[in-house]
């Protein structure tokens, strides 16, 4: 009953209020016309006596205020109780009032006139041109006071606090916007008169982006920053292809280890000295122009409205609304909003744990109705907490914003690749020879296969063959086989499992080569090696090697011995050969990759996962289970002490397939080497033959003389003329059922040998 009543009564005061309101619009509309014409008859006469003696000018601009009071009213609900405009509004009306009365003073010849001589002045003659009985009323001792400067100045000052009330301004944040706008001009009026000294040159000027502006939440001023002003989108006109030096590449000697033992040493190392030969030549004379951005996407969506800063405001008074309940106290100092998430930057109050603030997470999205938040305590370089809140709609970030951002031009890494954009807008972009090897995690269709394919278009976009080659293995067929053809491929993008292991093979041999270079040389990494070589006009320069290798687990479920140890290699001793490793798997558990690997390749990407469980195997850390997917990311490289969430960038199929296209079609054909390939297929076959030979059991030899003199083959007969264990005589039958000395069995037919004495011998 008591719930009932009180609804009752919430709908009547509403009722009431929307009643008083439209009265009081009807009173201030009536007045206007009493004032403003003469068309309301004999109120008109009676009103405009009336308020033009008592408050002058002010009778104009009553019936707007009691109409705007109307309105406040119905806005209200039966709730107005304090606004912060009315008051604002009636003290910039009053000193209004009171100016005018000053100035109307001030206009009489007779400065010595007394009070009560004006104010018969002002009832012989009601105008609108003084500020009425009340305003002299209350000007005159002021003026008689301060004088009319003086009087002035007081205005002026209630006019600034009245204008800074109903707007919610700031002093310090005005200058700070004109200071700001100032430079802005000024730099855009300094680049366009270096653009009409430089007309000969070809230089686009990048178009004017207004600084971040601040917006004021309630009680206190909030800082909303957008993403979408970082960016630097041109005009959709391409730049021109930029052309590479080309690198005369001479003779070099090449060492290597074989693992097979049927293979003679002397004749490996003149087989891997052609294959080095031809990898020189092939890649010599080979003119390379960087692609043009006309290629890839322009992002169109780069505008943040008023709505939206509103509802920024709106979740940040809210946020500390929800942490007040709960006993913490904690300011909102800045409102981020990034393509994914937007960030509030909070500052909790002394005393407040920042555990507290964590725990409280669930209670957070519960408030902002999101479907999660990830609380980052504290921000990295800040004093404050970071609550990121998803988007209630994601804006991609295109490859192109990030490729076209000076940052990744300018770029003097070795191996330098655009990864996105960060919460704040700016576009991130890493060194693969500094982290120095890559692994990127994640669950199905968060964004693997499309972050490999911006780390590749890097490279398209910055290095030419002779920087920067590639190494690509692909499980899984369709990802990376639109690439073959490209001139920076070494070997076409190995699909099969088998001679993935072969391809990874020849990734040890060279590193193994280039260590020995290095080792008569004096030198200990591919810098000062190739610092060295541009001394010298005979000697090569050796290109960069990123190994890709986009499904690790299924590779690892077809050979994992061999694959298994080439990684391990690579991931411990190939970073000062200029190689690197960018291994992309679902979930990085100890079957895909061992300890060993795992400590050696320091720099993570972590994609959505389902549990908390995954982001600790990957990352070692929680965080990434509170991913959006489509490309949000955290980015954990080597050296820092927490991730970074980062917005992917996107490219897609389309635009993969325009810039292959248009690299084969400036070139004859592929820069392939069949000994390479040929190399890479007698590894997989030796390796694969040496792994029989060492699980082959010892009594192998002996068992296939028996079985040929005998003419028949079966575990019991075994047994007894060999004299060992059932279970070892059956792991002898099956071995020599796998190199085909007997035949499958049959039912219970007896199996059948398939050799001759005379043949024993090769085997």
């Amino acid at each position: 009953m008591a719930r009932k009543s009180s609804k009752k009564t919430t709908n009547k005061n509403k009722s009431n209020s929307d009643i008083k309101g439209l009265l009081w619009i009807a009173a201030g509309f009536i007045l206007m016309i009493g004032v403003y014409t003469d068309l309301a008859g004999l109120f008109s006469n009676i009103s405009k006596n009336i308020l033009f003696v008592l408050i002058g000018i002010g009778a104009y601009v009553i019936p707007l205020y009691i109409m705007y009071y109307g309105v406040l009213t119905i806005k209200s609900k039966g709730n107005l109780s304090i606004n912060k405009n009315l008051y604002p509004v009636t003290f910039f009306m009053i000193n209004t009032i009171l100016m005018v009365s000053s100035l109307s003073i001030d206009s009489i010849e007779d400065k010595n006139i007394s009070l009560m001589e004006f104010i018969f002045k002002v009832f012989d003659n009601p105008s609108w041109n003084n500020g009425g009985l009340l305003g002299i009323i209350i000007s005159y001792p002021l003026y008689k006071l301060l004088g009319i400067i003086g009087s002035i100045i007081i205005y002026m000052l209630i006019y600034a606090i009245c204008l800074i009330l109903i707007f919610d301004l700031s002093i310090f944040d005005i200058g700070l916007n004109l200071k700001t706008k100032s430079k802005n001009i000024k730099d855009k009026v300094g680049s366009k008169n270096n653009l009409k000294e430089k007309k000969k040159e070809n230089i686009q000027l990048e178009p004017y982006v207004e600084q971040d502006g601040y917006i004021e939440g309630i009680n206190k001023k909030i800082k909303i920053l957008d993403f979408m002003k970082n960016s630097s989108i041109h005009s959709e006109e391409g730049e021109k292809p930029r052309e590479i030096a080309v690198f005369q590449m001479g003779d070099t000697k090449s060492e290597s280890k074989s693992e097979s033992k049927k293979l003679d040493n002397n004749l490996k190392e003149v087989v891997n000295r052609e294959i080095t030969e031809k990898i020189t030549e092939s890649k010599a004379d080979v003119k390379y122009n960087i692609p043009k951005l006309e290629y890839l996407n322009i992002n169109n969506n780069l505008n943040i409205n008023k709505e939206d800063k509103k509802e920024l405001i709106s979740s940040a008074t809210k946020l500390e609304e929800t942490l007040s309940s709960f006993g913490v106290e904690a300011k909102v100092l800045q409102v981020t909003k990034g393509p994914a998430v937007t960030r509030y930057e909070l500052q909790p109050s002394a005393g407040v744990k920042v555990s507290k603030i964590v725990n409280l997470s669930d209670d957070i999205a519960l408030s902002l109705a999101a479907s999660g938040v990830r609380i980052e305590a504290p921000i990295p370089g800040k004093s404050a907490v970071g609550i990121e809140v998803p988007n209630k709609v994601i804006t991609a970030v295109f490859l192109r914003e990030v490729l076209d951002e000076e940052k990744f031009k300018s770029s003097s890494s070795s191996v330098a690749f655009a990864i996105g954009k960060d919460i704040a807008g700016q576009c991130v972009v890493a060194d693969l020879s500094k982290m120095p090897h890559l692994l990127i995690a994640g669950a199905t269709g968060s964004g693997k296969s499309v972050c490999i394919n911006t780390l590749i278009m890097s490279i398209l976009y910055k290095y030419s063959p002779s920087e920067v080659s590639l190494l690509m293995i692909d499980p899984k067929v369709v990802e990376l086989s639109v690439y073959n053809g490209i001139p920076h491929l070494l070997i076409p993008v190995v699909t099969d499992p088998k001679k993935a292991a072969g391809a990874l093979n020849w990734a040890v041999n060279e590193m193994t080569r280039r260590y020995k270079l290095f080792a008569e040389t004096g030198v200990r990494n591919i810098q000062s090696y190739n610092t060295l070589m541009e001394k010298s006009e005979t000697e090569e320069k050796l290109p960069y090697i990123v190994i890709i290798v986009d499904e690790l687990a299924d590779l690892m479920m077809v050979c994992p011995n061999d694959v298994e140890e080439y990684i391990a290699r690579l991931a411990q001793m190939a970073r000062a050969a200029g190689m690197h490793l960018v291994l992309a798997t679902q979930r990085p558990s100890v079957d895909v990759i061992t300890g060993v690997i795992k400590a050696n390749i320091p720099s993570r990407i972590s994609f959505a996962v389902s549990s908390q469980i995954d982001s600790r195997t990957i990352l070692d850390s929680s965080g990434a289970e509170k991913l959006l997917g489509k490309g949000d990311m955290l980015f954990y490289p080597v050296g820092e002490s927490k991730p970074q969430r980062i917005q992917g960038a996107f490219i897609s199929e389309e635009e993969v397939e325009k810039v292959v296209s248009s690299i084969k079609s400036e070139i004859e054909e592929a820069n392939y080497d069949e000994q390479i390939i040929e190399h890479i297929n007698s590894e997989s076959s030796s390796n694969g033959n040496s792994s029989n030979d060492e699980d082959a059991d010892e009594l192998l030899d002996e068992a296939i003389k028996v079985v040929v003199e005998s003419g028949q083959a079966s575990a019991s007969y075994i047994q007894r003329r060999l004299r060992i264990g059932f279970n070892r005589a059956a792991r002898i039958i099956e071995q020599l059922e796998e190199r085909e000395i007997i035949t499958k069995k049959d039912g219970s037919k007896p199996r059948q040998v398939l050799i001759t004495r005379e043949e024993i011998e090769d085997f």
